[in-house]
């Protein structure tokens, strides 16, 4: 007795219309007449587009649909295609190479942002706008240590880390920056904030109805 397993079969060139789309499609390669492959490539997008109803949702759906049908044809497909047929070398051609940044940070536990936000305050006049965003970048800071290390922190640290970030051009005098206490129940209130907001959005969470429950006659 022999099995047929998957692993002894064509290996499927989209996997997420199956095994019947590509056979389908094989099968159309074969017919000689012209007409007759045109109508059978119509029914079968037709498929396609109910296989997968989430591509709905993307612009050009059925530009999609006939490209996924040459790319599985292997591009062998001889029909008239309402669009413009992708060409394999568009298929064989390496991605271009992602350029990361190379700008290293300081403090990493601090993150990027914390560090922009620094360069950006230092460039600001003098004045209470720039005081409270000194202020507001010093507390995020702590925020972002404390995710690191929340057995202790120092303010002192923090706003020695500041002021190696400002390079000195900050002026950190009599500055006082959250407790811890309050820095987490500043973090829990706005977590529940968060999900009171997400339920009212979803509906109010749950809801209870009340059973019409029909009264016995008298």
């Amino acid at each position: 007795m022999s099995f047929d397993y998957n692993t002894s079969r064509k290996q499927l060139v989209l996997p997420e219309y199956g095994r019947n789309i590509q056979r389908m499609i094989d099968y159309i390669k074969s017919v000689e007449d012209r007409t007759e492959r045109n109508r059978l490539a119509h029914s079968i997008v037709a498929i396609m587009g109910n296989l997968n109803p989430h591509l709905r949702d993307i612009n050009d759906f059925k530009h999609k649909l006939w490209d996924h049908l040459a790319i599985i044809a292997n591009f062998e497909l001889d029909i008239d295609y309402p669009y413009e047929v992708p060409k394999p070398e568009m298929f064989r051609t390496p991605p271009s190479r992602v350029k990361y940044g190379t700008h290293a940070i300081k403090f990493r536990h601090y993150g990027k942002a914390s560090e922009q936000m620094v360069h950006y305050v230092c460039n600001l006049e003098e004045g209470d706008e720039k005081r409270r965003l000194v202020v507001a970048i010093a507390n995020q800071m702590k925020k972002a240590y404390l995710t690191w290390n929340r057995d202790a922190v120092n303010d002192e640290v923090i706003l020695k880390d500041l002021d190696r970030m400002a390079e000195g051009r900050l002026n950190l005098e009599g500055i006082r920056l959250t407790e811890v206490r309050e820095s987490q129940s500043l973090n829990q209130n706005q977590n529940q904030n968060q999900n009171q907001n997400q339920n009212q959005q979803q509906g109010g969470g749950k809801r209870k109805f009340r059973r019409n429950i029909p009264r016995k006659p008298r």
